[in-house]
């Protein structure tokens, strides 16, 4: 999804996109090679698959640790700026207050010790050139998402039962990719920063704003507690995330999630399933 809306915010400049089978970013031959005249790298690649990370560590350990730390050895060779997108789950979700972007960290789930990994290495290789980029609660078109899974079960199903007790900020890859082309742009100092949709839901919230926007009646969301949903990793409760770096570099944060979940449904991003 990010890699898609990527392409798009970077339509008109010369970018090169590059998928899986194009590049092995655990081939540190082969990222030197595909770095090699660029000026910046995004690494929007990762090993998403939550659950099966806690049997898979090893797996997303190479793609979202040690991948990203050969991209920050090549493009600190080369001279180039690296932004590593990360995620919410380096954080433990016991917080009642907005991560700051220094806050330490401490993941409770396989993928997110992974990613801190990520974050690690590639500020180490590459210090003075990367910019750590968190999101978190991502939607858009181009792949499997929440948004879009809450409406194929309202296509089949009276009701939905979504949990209470997680809350987050819903945020639009189209949004990211925007954000993140801003602070290249700008020229930002290097760092963390926080890119996620302003405000907070939980995904009770988030979801029966999906069906108000689409013209379907949010009664049919029913709250229920993640209790009754238990998934081989943990999620984090509280996964809301400041913003204050973005002052720092001049830029404004990114727009309040209801506003910009309105824009994506307009974009055509919120796919109602008509198939049944």
């Amino acid at each position: 999804m990010l890699g898609q809306d990527l392409q798009r915010a970077l339509s008109g400049r010369d970018a090169t996109a590059l998928g899986r089978a194009e590049l092995d970013i655990t081939d540190l031959d082969a990222v030197r090679a595909a770095v090699a005249g660029h000026d910046v790298v995004i690494n929007a690649s990762a090993y998403t698959k939550v659950d099966d990370a806690e049997e898979h560590e090893a797996d997303a350990f190479a793609v979202n640790a040690t991948g990203a730390e050969y991209l920050a050895i090549a493009t600190s060779e080369a001279g180039a700026k690296l932004v590593q997108v990360s995620t919410d789950y380096v954080f433990d979700g016991s917080a009642t207050a907005p991560y700051d972007e220094a806050t330490p960290l401490s993941p409770i789930s396989a993928y997110g010790r992974t990613k801190a990994e990520g974050e690690r290495r590639a500020l180490a290789a590459n210090p003075d050139g990367t910019y750590i980029v968190r999101t978190a609660w991502l939607y858009g078109a181009g792949g499997p998402n929440f948004a879009n899974t809450m409406l194929r079960l309202a296509s089949r199903h009276a009701t939905v039962s979504v949990v209470t007790d997680q809350l987050g900020q819903p945020t639009w890859t189209g949004d990211v990719a925007r954000q993140i082309v801003e602070l290249l742009d700008a020229d930002a100092t290097a760092g963390i920063y926080h890119a996620t949709n302003s405000g907070e839901a939980s995904k009770f919230d988030f979801t029966r704003e999906i069906f108000r926007v689409v013209g379907l009646d949010p009664e049919r969301v029913k709250p229920t507690m993640s209790t009754e949903f238990v998934t081989p990793a943990p999620r984090p409760g509280y996964s809301v995330l400041g913003h204050d770096s973005w002052a720092r570099a001049g830029i404004s944060p990114m727009r309040n999630w209801r506003a910009a979940l309105s824009a994506a449904h307009s974009a055509g991003v919120l796919q109602i399933d008509t198939s049944v």
